[in-house]
């Protein structure tokens, strides 16, 4: 028997069964589109957060605090105990490291800020606005007003979420707005509130990122002179360190004589380290839900076997009859297997349209927002923007999956259906 007769035989048997058909192929629709639509989303993720980090946290900086944490490469524990504090001056201690371009100290507080009605509880960032614009020279730009190289110390620079944190038009924070910030100092006793006022002299333009060391849209920023002095203090939270170059030899070279420099009481943050990382647990999750898609297909694949075994006792006879005219049992075998093949070729196909469709109705769903609530309330940092990533490989695996399953199922009811002797099955009631 040709191969187009097996097939031409194959298509009439399942129309002749529609309604089987139907129901047998979207077992492997529901697998297959729970496949895609999982994979796609996970993939799309992967891409948010690799964008972000590229896009808010450069690859050739460090990021450098005192105590344990995350490190690249290998370093000395540090006693949690010691009491070790980065200072305003230690910047001068790693500039004079080899493949050190420059380094900036940051000093950071909760703190309230309010204009007219609007208030929210923010990070208010110390930093020195010509060396971090000279780092974050992509992210660090005003949208409206501008960013003083030389600033005064009433200087206020807010991210775009501050500005417009309903994202709809309606402004909380703009350009030249008096700002008031209010710190609780808990180090005095009793603890007081801290005030000044200053001015907002820009607005940045939207990041759509969150990291640490680089702008934020929900960043507050003043000049470094004032954190020190409305926070009283020369002990900085982090240092950001540029290099001259983003080599991973470089990255590990200055990381280990940063830490040497300290004597190991500080921990070193490599932005490409902590891509790794996410893109690691990325990966073990998108193949975990692969698994969980999986265990959907192989239950339809059960289906399939189970509808096969029955469409077997129905046409006993028709095979029968076959058989006694002179087919082959591999023949019938191959009949049945291809009537797999297809149910799992177009439940493939449905199911890759489907999962797409899915997946980007679910992405469009949990694309959060956010807000500044009215009184002493903390601003809602919005959700990731993930745009679902349907790719070649991607549709031809679920589809060959799908298939692959499908057939494997089909086997053994295949086999006894190529088995069956043409005088048995003609009797058969």
């Amino acid at each position: 028997m040709k191969t187009s007769d097996i097939f031409s035989y194959s298509f009439g048997a399942i129309r002749l069964r529609k309604l089987r058909a139907a129901l047998t192929t979207l077992g492997v629709v529901i697998g297959i589109a729970a496949i895609i639509s999982l994979l796609s989303i996970s993939q799309g993720l992967q891409n948010t957060i690799n964008d972000q980090l590229q896009t808010g946290f450069a690859t050739d900086t460090l990021i450098v605090s005192a105590g344990g944490g995350f490190s690249v490469g290998p370093r000395t524990p540090v006693d949690a105990g010691s009491g070790f504090s980065l200072l305003m001056n230690d910047t001068t201690t790693i500039n004079g490291i080899q493949d050190v371009e420059s380094s900036l100290a940051i000093i950071q507080r909760a703190c309230y800020i309010k204009s007219g009605e609007n208030e929210a509880l923010l990070n208010v960032v110390g930093v020195n606005f010509e060396d971090y614009l000279s780092i974050y020279g992509s992210t660090f730009v005003a949208e409206t007003g501008e960013i003083p190289i030389d600033p005064s110390d009433e200087t206020i620079i807010v991210g775009k979420r501050i500005n417009d944190p309903w994202e709809n038009g309606t402004i909380a924070f703009a350009a030249n707005d008096p700002v008031e910030i209010l710190w609780i100092n808990a180090t005095s006793r009793p603890p007081r509130n801290e005030t000044y006022v200053g001015e907002i002299k820009g607005v940045l333009k939207e990041i759509g990122t969150v990291n640490a060391g680089g702008p934020t849209d929900s960043g507050v920023y003043i000049p470094i002179s004032q954190a020190e002095s409305f926070f009283g203090t020369d002990t900085v939270d982090t240092i950001v360190v540029k290099l001259e170059n983003d080599d991973p030899q470089t990255i590990d070279d200055v990381s280990e004589e940063i830490r040497d420099a300290f004597s190991g009481q500080v921990s070193v943050t490599s932005s490409t380290a902590i891509l790794n990382i996410l893109s690691d647990v990325t990966s073990t999750i998108e193949f975990f839900l692969v698994g969980v898609a999986a265990i959907s297909l192989i239950v339809a694949g059960v289906g399939i076997m189970n509808i096969m075994l029955v469409s077997l006792m129905e046409r006993t006879r028709e095979i029968g009859i076959l058989k006694a005219l002179g087919m082959k049992g591999r023949t019938v075998l191959s009949i049945f297997l291809t009537e797999a093949a297809i149910i799992g070729i177009l439940g493939g196909i449905i199911g890759v349209a489907i999962g797409w469709v899915l997946a980007n109705v679910v992405s469009g769903i949990f694309v959060g927002g956010g807000g500044i609530l009215p009184g002493n309330q903390p601003l809602a940092v919005g959700g990731l923007s993930i745009t679902p990533v349907l790719t070649l490989p991607l549709i031809l695996g679920a589809v060959g999956f799908g298939v692959i399953v499908a057939v494997v199922f089909a086997i053994y009811p295949s086999w006894r259906a190529s088995k069956l002797k043409p005088v048995d099955a003609l009797r058969y009631e």
